[in-house]
């Protein structure tokens, strides 16, 4: 049997590129199947909240960079704005 995945820190306090690494790892031990069941959805929960991560920050940065790219002028430039969170 291989290790149950460890829960590790909260997936909204990650940056993009280590939810990433994470979620990779995640989905191979979830591939490698020899996990008990527990572990398997605790595993699968964290892989879920893990992809939602990585889209939120993804979201956010394809808008940082449509409004870079939307100056009429031909300027650059960046405002502060956030990624609207789905409500639900």
């Amino acid at each position: 049997m291989t290790e149950p995945v460890a829960a590790g820190p909260e997936p909204e306090t990650l940056s993009f590129d280590d939810a990433f690494a994470e979620l990779g790892r995640v989905v191979t031990s979830l591939e490698a199947g020899s996990q008990s069941l527990e572990d398997t959805i605790a595993a699968y929960e964290r892989a879920v909240a893990l992809q939602g991560r990585c889209e939120r920050l993804l979201a956010a940065a394809e808008l940082r960079v449509a409004q870079l790219m939307a100056r009429a002028d031909g300027s650059l430039a960046a405002e502060d704005t956030a990624a609207e969170e789905p409500q639900g």
